[in-house]
């Protein structure tokens, strides 16, 4: 843990001290570089998850969104976001140095590397929740904001050495807040803009089902991801450590305690157990482990977890009460479990439980993240939906925005003729 908050203590000086500060083993490099190729994997995961629970006229554009919210986030966080989160920070607010860095070495470009892919990651939790009725172009201006800005600005509070979160001693080691309550809260805000889908409530105000396509793609989704959070916490020691060991550990625990949760809850009010919730169960558990991964006993991490994905079910009932269509159920399992993970990160500190200075630091914490990245997001939001467009004509939602958006389909062979017909597809887009 020394080496990690060490490592990123000296991000905040000029690049051409880091190597005369600290020499990186060669061995330390391997393991980022690896961990950050488990995170990049995380992409598929989601993209599997997310357009399994969405429906077939709608699966390339899911998919869509996700290859390329990677893409664009990943150049807006190198040219942007990485010297806003980790430049030379003297106000304890803002990162003023390492914009599109050019120049460095292996230590710089490790984090570099690494961060790259927890920017993506923050970006494309909103997708998920916004499916079947975004505009294309809209979600990834929306993207380029929150990799460039939203999230860098949160992360620099939090994890560069001179943030005003970090040295007041908040914990979240691996970014349970700091990406994934804030994707969450990103998410919540995009689906108060942009609204429901078309047929999700009746006249009366009702909830109606409506079922993804490919449940077979929500479960592989979810192994996938499971697989990349090794990365995603173990790599957070920023280097070939010991401690990978326990964080790994508590990491599998606590995902398979956030399975048992979820489904201990539908059981409890003698519900179906869903496949689909399960399997969200367990990423809420892995997303509640992820700020006190390093920190915790196992036994804790098992309650964290449990606790985590019991709250997906009440987390999405209460959306739908609120007329909100979350459709893969992003804000329960990234913003609760990664609100509720960083303060179990608080009461559950290896050496010092319940100690109310640091619970008070992790609640200050969480109140910020929220107050941050949902009214930023709900502002830029609304404006993307007054200039480029957000919600997708009516017309293009029913006929499915695979054909309206990108003129494909992932399932041409049951799809009715006209909608794949080269004519209508690039007409739809002019269309009322």
């Amino acid at each position: 843990m020394e080496r990690r908050a060490i490592f990123f203590a000296l991000l905040v000086v000029p690049v051409p001290g880091l190597a005369d500060t600290l020499e990186y083993s060669g061995a330390d490099v391997v393991w980022v570089a690896i961990a950050a190729a488990l995170v990049f994997l995380m992409q598929a995961g989601f993209a599997l998850l997310e357009s399994g629970l969405s429906r077939a006229k709608n699966a390339i554009n899911v998919v869509m969104k996700n290859y390329m919210d990677l893409c664009v986030g990943t150049l807006a966080f190198w040219a942007l976001g990485f010297g806003l989160m980790f430049g030379a920070n003297p106000s304890g607010w803002v990162g003023q140095s390492l914009f599109a860095p050019s120049q460095g070495d292996s230590d710089l470009w490790t984090l570099l590397l690494f961060q790259l892919m927890f920017a993506a990651t923050a970006a494309t939790i909103a997708s998920g929740a916004m499916a079947e009725r975004t505009r294309y172009l809209g979600y990834l201006t929306g993207a380029v904001v929150i990799t460039g800005v939203i999230y860098p600005l949160f992360g620099n509070w939090a994890w560069n050495g001179n943030g005003w979160l970090a040295r007041l001693g908040f914990v979240d080691f691996a970014g349970s807040t700091v990406v994934h309550s804030v994707g969450g809260w990103c998410a919540l805000a995009g689906i108060l803009v942009v609204g429901p889908r078309l047929g999700r409530f009746d006249n009366q105000g009702q909830a109606r089902e409506i079922r993804g396509h490919n449940l077979s793609f929500v479960a592989l989704g979810g192994f996938l991801l499971w697989f990349g959070w090794f990365g995603f916490n173990g790599g957070s020691t920023v280097g070939a450590s010991v401690d990978i060991a326990l964080i790994n550990l508590n990491t599998q625990l606590a995902a398979a305690a956030g399975a048992l949760g979820a489904a201990l809850y539908r059981l409890l009010t003698r519900r179906p157990v869903l496949l689909t919730e399960t399997v969200n169960g367990s990423l809420a558990g892995l997303v509640g482990i992820t700020a006190g991964c390093a920190t915790m006993v196992p036994g804790f991490a098992v309650l964290t977890g449990l606790i985590a994905g019991l709250l997906v079910g009440p987390g999405s009932r209460m959306l739908l009460s609120l007329k909100l269509d979350d459709v893969v159920s992003a804000v329960p399992v990234h913003a609760f479990a990664g609100a509720w993970g960083t303060l179990a990160a608080g009461l559950f500190y290896s050496g010092d439980l319940f100690d109310p200075q640091r619970i008070t630091v992790q609640l200050l914490g969480i109140v910020v993240a929220f107050a941050w990245a949902f009214f930023v997001a709900l502002i830029l939001y609304m404006v993307v939906s007054l200039t480029a467009g957000l919600r997708a004509p009516p017309l293009h939602e029913q006929r499915g925005l695979d054909v309206s958006e990108h003129a494909e389909l992932g399932y041409p062979e049951f799809a009715q003729p006209h909608l794949y017909d080269a004519e209508v597809a690039d007409g739809l887009e002019t269309r009322p």
